[in-house]
């Protein structure tokens, strides 16, 4: 079962590789056929269908099916769900008396 840091990490995962942010720069203009990702990005079948695995289980990024195809597009709720993510942990709350250190 999944903690909410696994998932945490699986999103930002999906964001710490160049490739992988190559094809989200791609997405942003819409829908895009797995052939011209992988044209664009120059890379062999696999290790694309490796990066489009991480960047859809992510929820980032989501995919369909036409004939032998692969198409792929951003997922809105996914991004939102990223940029939340993010907002999240790096929020920066008041230390309370408690958790003060008392060392001195």
């Amino acid at each position: 079962m999944k903690t909410s840091y696994d998932v945490t990490a699986e999103v930002f995962k999906a964001l710490c590789d160049p490739n992988r942010l190559i094809v989200l720069e791609l997405l942003q203009t819409g829908e895009k056929c797995a052939c011209m990702l992988q044209e664009e990005l120059n890379i062999s079948q696999p290790t694309l269908s490796y990066h489009m695995k991480v960047l859809c289980d992510s929820g980032i990024v989501q995919s369909r099916k036409e004939g032998k195809w692969t198409h792929y597009s951003l997922s809105e709720d996914g991004c939102k769900n990223a940029m939340k993510l993010l907002q999240q942990i790096t929020a920066v709350s008041p230390v309370s008396k408690r958790n003060s250190c008392s060392c001195r």
